[in-house]
């Protein structure tokens, strides 16, 4: 309540249940804003504190009666939270000029009001057994809270709508909302944001009256330099945070800082280093003692500039340019739903092509163009589902055709490398090989998989599960093929993977990206964002260098190599598919070596599942080295890849009996268990490893560890760095850096302990070697250092340590590679009431997330999506004579409409509309939107009938299209 009512952003507080209420119980009179659309109509009211915790509670806020059923689970959604951001540099001017704050705060009602519309819109309850009926909504909630600055007190202007779950449908009755449907409307809501703060016209006339313009990247051009000395400076302000509210833990052992402590702690923070600084701060000595701030780093950054002109982007736009940026941003959003995505996606992508187009247009204007976009767009898309012409439009249905051509064609190259006769004859050195092989003290798979990677196979697979020796076989196939006079390249996704393969495996290695590019492949993205690689022939001078390709000169290849890809579950599909073609040409065979159940690449996913289905030899490895106890070992196999849910719960019930889960009852008992779990093995000298399920969990748990770990004198407080998101580094700490830095020798997501915290570096140890050291600025740390003490999936694949907890709601991969970490013991936290409840959800968990190598899975996974989405109500069928009808008399009304809505603008741009009036408008524009989608819906019914008239099934091409083919008899009987 505290949050809603004081402010200022504290979220970071970590005060739960009585201690926060008892915390945050003196609010005294203050209100926050109620905002309901009913109809398409907006109104706004005020809630006290005791009117506010019935509301989030699910009850009217006046009577306290609860809408709709009882919420009896801990896990259920009350609000959800949908903050409206916007470039700093925004923050920044709204300080400077007074007048250009109160225009802010104008763009972002207008945009907190298209939001709240757009949830009516999009948003839906659901009706009938199972849920099968999607049902509209009528009336919607949202509380919205305004907050000036961050938690270090620099200027971040920003509001946070808690949209209530309690939501009533057209049928009058109160019910939940559809929240899988909301978290993927979440993406046309941020683009709705990017939209306002780049063509909003009163904004943009607002600023260039002031002198200023918004630059490329969204952000005002004459301001932008000072962004970053900000953030620094909030660097600075987080560290001396840290610091004071170290010592005030200190001195009151065991007590949580209360709202009033903590704004004491910020303004302390502030205002350390700042010469006659007062230690307590009101609103106008803060907005004061900032902008001298702002002016130290620029002095004429108050100077009166010269308005500019304001002027709608000349020439004509590109709709075709726009329409592929639309898909290239859907498509770069798709990476965790293997490269699938919906049609809101599309939408949220054309939003935000014309956000980047520099036009200046009031939204309404605007929508015209997005239709255009966003059609011309799915012409550029992959419907997997083509037979279902009414899916709703947040299924994830769609790939772009770019996607389906690479998998297609992928997956022929590698049939053909995989069929072809092997360019390296056996020779009598073949014996020889084999002696080695079954003398290398491998297990039978090991040998067989050694086997296969130093025979002549051109295309070889070998799946690793966790701990099943891939790094031992590697070394004997090595021998394997050097004493046939071949050669061993190792390669891997990743510097940090081949750097510890080559070291391993004691033989050449380097990152599949420096492999290519020594053959000549370049990569990037065209003028739509799409990634493209293409090819330097020797002779061929390099754009982007100027430098003429003289071929391959680090790493040559001919028949007698064979490239070993490491960790080749990572391996995204461009990167394999110019592998392919470069071992089809060169001759050299390939040998895919890793596990894609194991963490995703980061783009498209795939590849090595994809050469599974074609290898020539794949090979399983299957004896366990990792685990001490066997019977754990075997059960991994089974958590590893269960073909149905019955498969998934038996194997979630075995992991019950074997104690590898811990069941609690909710997510602060999770992350207590997590944190506790860490320390009771670390004390008995045991290695830990912690996974969770997002980033934001990870650093929840890190910085519990680190405060723990001050308490209790292991840490301390006395030298402070400051990482990625305003993490503080302590000396000691476990840390992982996130970025390839070849001056300072450290790679992505290696793993660090902080040895020493100077005026301008930090001194990193490996984590398994102290001898191993490394120095990077403070500048690289406050962007790619993080702490490590937990990490998701992409950050401890390929560690092992002795012992590993997961955290909950973790996809497959998540819970597969974290529960095969530890030699010793691996355990998950579940959060559930029952221990059936746990077996279930474990089950549901293993089961999301696989991969989806072919597009017939793709499919398969896009048809389950479907499965599990509510409905609309079906039409009339097609060969009623009410639907013609009916699409006529929509048609007419949706002209007449738009007619009266110019009409409207025209008033409005007069400022001569009534209130009354806009509420029409708004309720005109909802309805609308309900219309034309019940009309495209309609449409394409009527589509797929024409277009088996015109025999035309191979592809159902836009209705209009299809109408402008057919004769006129049929054209005159659809109108």
């Amino acid at each position: 309540m505290a949050y809603a009512f004081r402010g200022s952003c504290d979220s970071h507080l970590r005060a739960v249940g009585v201690d926060a209420l008892g915390a945050y119980s003196h609010v005294g009179a203050a209100t926050v804003t109620r905002f309901s659309i009913d109809s398409g109509a907006i109104s706004a009211d005020e809630l006290d504190a005791e009117q506010l915790t019935n509301w989030v509670d699910g009850r009217d806020p006046e009577t306290g009666e609860l809408r709709g059923r009882e919420l009896a689970s801990p896990a259920s959604d009350l609000i959800l939270d949908s903050t409206i951001n916007a470039s700093k540099s925004f923050s920044i001017t709204a300080l400077l000029h007074p007048e250009l704050a109160t225009a802010f705060e104008a763009l972002q009602d207008r945009l907190r009001d298209r939001i709240i519309t757009t949830w009516q819109c999009e948003l839906n309850a659901r009706r009938g057994a199972g849920g099968r009926i999607r049902e509209r909504l009528s009336r919607l909630e949202v509380v919205e809270l305004r907050h000036r600055r961050s938690r270090a007190l620099d200027p971040h202007v920003h509001r946070h709508l808690w949209l209530n779950v309690r939501v009533r449908g057209v049928d009058g009755k109160w019910s939940n909302i559809d929240s899988r449907v909301a978290m993927r409307v979440q993406n046309l809501v941020n683009a709705e944001g990017e939209l306002a703060a780049r063509t909003d016209p009163e904004w943009v006339a607002a600023l260039a009256a002031h002198g200023y313009t918004l630059g490329a990247e969204g952000e005002i051009a004459q301001l932008a330099h000072l962004v970053r000395a900000v953030s620094r400076r909030s660097n600075q302000i987080e560290a001396n945070r840290a610091v004071l509210l170290e010592q005030w833990k200190l001195d009151h052992p065991g007590q949580m800082p209360s709202p009033d402590v903590v704004q004491m702690i910020d303004r302390r923070a502030w205002a350390t280093g700042r010469p006659d600084k007062p230690r307590e701060i009101d609103e106008d000595e803060w907005t004061e003692l900032t902008k001298q701030e702002l002016l130290r780093l620029e002095p004429t950054v108050l100077a009166p500039r010269t308005s500019v002109a304001s002027t709608p982007l000349e020439g004509v736009l590109d709709h075709d340019l726009l329409a592929r940026r639309a898909v290239a941003d859907a498509d770069d959003r798709s990476r965790a739903s293997n490269g699938r995505f919906s049609v809101l996606d599309v939408r949220a992508g054309a939003a935000r092509a014309v956000a980047s187009a520099g036009l200046v247009a009031g939204r309404d204007q605007l929508q015209y163009l997005i239709d255009d976009i966003t059609a011309r767009a799915l012409a550029h898309t992959h419907d997997l589902i083509p037979d279902d012409l009414e899916k709703p439009q947040h299924v994830k249905a769609l790939v772009t055709r770019t996607f389906a051509r690479l998998k297609a064609g992928l997956g022929s190259r590698l049939s053909i490398l995989s069929n072809d006769e092997p360019a390296t004859a056996r020779r009598a050195s073949g014996d020889a090989a084999a002696r080695i092989v079954a003398t290398g003290g491998l297990d039978a798979s090991q040998q067989a998989a050694a086997g296969a990677v130093a025979d002549v196979d051109r295309l070889v697979t070998v799946t690793g599960p966790a701990g099943t020796g891939k790094t031992t076989m590697l070394r004997v196939a090595r021998a394997a093929l050097e004493v046939q006079g071949r050669r061993l390249l190792i390669v891997a996704p990743t510097r940090k993977a081949a750097a510890v393969a080559s070291r391993e495996i004691e033989t050449p290695g380097t990152s599949v990206h420096a492999l290519l590019a020594d053959h000549g492949w370049k990569w990037g993205t065209d003028d739509a964002g799409v990634d493209m690689w293409w090819r330097l022939r020797p002779g061929q001078t390099d754009p982007t260098t100027g430098a003429i390709y003289r071929g391959p000169r680090r790493y040559p290849l001919d028949a007698q190599a064979r490239i070993v890809v490491d960790e080749a579950g990572m391996l995204d599909l461009n990167a394999a598919d110019a592998l392919t073609q470069l071992a089809i040409e060169s001759g050299a065979g390939i040998a895919l070596v890793g596990d894609p159940l194991q963490a995703s690449p980061v783009g498209h996913a795939g590849a090595m599942a994809l050469a599974q289905r074609r290898a020539g030899k794949d090979v399983v490895l299957s004896g366990m080295h990792r685990f001490e106890d066997p019977d754990y070992a075997a059960l991994t196999l089974r958590l590893r890849s269960p073909d149905t849910l019955f498969e998934a719960i038996e194997t979630a019930a075995a992991l019950q009996q074997q104690q590898h889960v811990k069941r609690v009852d909710d997510l602060e008992s999770a992350r207590a268990a997590l944190v506790q779990g860490y320390f009771h093995h670390h004390e008995h000298g045991r290695t830990v490893a912690i996974v969770t399920a997002t980033n934001e969990e990870a650093s929840y748990i890190n910085e519990a560890i680190q405060h723990e770990l001050v308490s209790r004198a292991q840490l301390s407080t006395h030298r402070i760095a400051v990482g990625a998101e305003e993490q503080r580094i302590l000396e000691g700490d476990v840390v992982q850096t996130r970025r390839n830095d070849q001056d300072a020798g450290v790679e992505n997501r290696a793993i660090w302990r902080v040895a020493h915290i100077g005026p301008a570096a930090l001194e990193l140890q490996r984590i398994d070697d102290a001898a191993d050291t490394r120095i990077v600025s403070l500048e690289y740390a406050a962007d790619y250092v993080h702490l490590a003490y937990a990490t998701t999936v992409h950050g401890i694949q390929g560690e092992t340590t002795d012992i590993s907890l997961v955290g909950p709601d973790v996809d497959g991969s998540g819970l597969y590679v974290g529960l095969t970490r530890g030699r010793r013991h691996n355990e998950v936290v579940v959060i559930a009431r029952t221990d059936a409840e746990a077996r279930e959800e474990l089950a549901s968990e293993m089961m999301r997330g696989l991969p989806e190598p072919d597009i017939a899975d793709a499919i398969g996974a896009a048809r389950r999506d479907l499965r599990r989405s509510a409905r609309d109500e079906p039409l009339e069928e097609p060969n009623s004579p009410e639907l013609g009808r009916w699409m006529h008399a929509a048609r007419a009304a949706l002209l007449q409409a738009d007619a009266e809505d110019a009409k409207v603008e025209a008033r409005e741009h007069g400022r001569a509309a009534a209130e009354g009036e806009r509420a029409r408008a708004c309720l005109d524009s909802a309805a609308r939107a309900r219309l034309r989608e019940r009309l495209t819906r309609a449409e394409a019914i009527e589509a797929r009938e024409l277009a088996r008239y015109l025999n035309d099934d191979r592809e159902l091409r836009p209705y209009s299209e299809l109408l402008a083919a057919a004769p006129a008899s049929i054209q005159g009987g659809i109108r």
